[in-house]
């Protein structure tokens, strides 16, 4: 199996926080917007660079929308950003009307995703953002593994005309890609081939899945990992190629399984390939406060769930 080298814990959302500073560095038509949270986004160094170019709105997400949709119109490329949970479900309506509908170039970015927002708990974390967002026509949903491909995300989207949903976390995670790979909206990546089990994760579960391809090596299982940080549009004929020859997939995604990326490989799979699927994600329940850690395991969004999966699907496999 390929090996990969953690460079250093990061988190995702510095990624992002720089990749925003070089782009108002060289493309002056770039704008910031925040809503009251510039130092969780990182998003200081942007505004103090461009203060005529960033926007501070308050704890006012709505009318944040509404102003990105504006700019928008007027030929800026607007950067939203507040945590995940208020840039999508306290917004919704105003992202469809205002910019899914309009098909306005509006980058939504989202940090303190999913269950490793950690003790703030529930009623901050989201798992349903992802389903909510891609549900969207024309939305274009990113949901990067790592520091360096945050950051490489973050700039490509500014070159991308029209409305992205740009995902991301709180915690210092592994970093471990490779800062110079070019990022392809739509394209996902293959991290390590193998004959036995495909495994496709996304974000954060990328680095689990790494480490549970590791211990299955162990016991005799070669698993192809891919990494899919565009979970819309899927890069359907990746995914294809790698369960075709595997048989078998498990989906990885720190997210609700209902509506995620594992709901949209289902999709591919029932229409295209109808290979066994085993899901590791939250299964319909919301979060609760804790270390993002203890969080992890309690919900089973780690290696050993992975490798639990991988072990159950392969014995389904035909």
């Amino acid at each position: 199996m390929k090996k990969f080298i953690n460079q250093g814990d990061k988190d995702t959302r510095s990624g992002f926080g720089e990749g925003l500073t070089e782009l108002g560095r060289n493309n002056s038509e770039v704008v910031a917007l925040c809503a009251d949270l510039t130092g969780s986004l990182k998003m200081n160094s942007f505004a103090n660079e461009n203060p005529e170019r960033f926007f501070q709105v308050g704890i006012a997400e709505a009318n944040m929308m509404g102003l990105a949709a504006g700019l928008a119109t007027g030929g800026k490329i607007p950067y939203t950003g507040t945590f995940a949970n208020f840039s999508t479900g306290r917004v919704y309506d105003q992202i469809r009307q205002s910019i899914a509908y309009s098909n306005k170039n509006v980058k939504i970015c989202a940090s303190h995703a999913g269950i490793t927002l950690g003790e703030d708990g529930a009623t901050h974390q989201i798992l349903e953002d992802i389903g909510l967002m891609k549900m969207l026509p024309g939305m274009t949903v990113i949901n990067t593994c790592d520091f360096n491909q945050t950051k490489s995300a973050t700039l490509e989207i500014c070159n991308f005309d029209g409305p992205v949903y740009l995902r991301f976390g709180r915690p210092k995670v592994a970093n471990f890609t490779n800062p110079s790979d070019k990022f392809q909206i739509g394209k996902g990546v293959m991290l390590n081939k193998g004959n036995d089990v495909t495994i496709v994760a996304t974000g954060h579960l990328v680095w689990e899945a790494i480490q549970a391809a590791e211990k299955l090596e162990k016991n005799g299982i070669n698993a192809e990992i891919i990494n899919i940080h565009t979970i819309k549009p899927l890069d359907e004929d990746l995914i294809l190629n790698s369960v075709n020859k595997t048989g078998c997939i498990v989906s990885a995604e720190e997210h609700n399984i209902f509506g995620g990326l594992g709901e949209s490989i289902a999709r591919l799979l029932t229409s295209k390939a109808p290979y066994p699927q085993e899901f590791v994600g939250t299964n319909d329940t919301f979060g609760e406060s804790g270390t993002p850690i203890e969080l992890m395991n309690k919900y089973g969004l780690n290696m050993n769930s992975i490798y639990d999966a991988v072990i159950k699907v392969i014995k389904r496999k035909v």
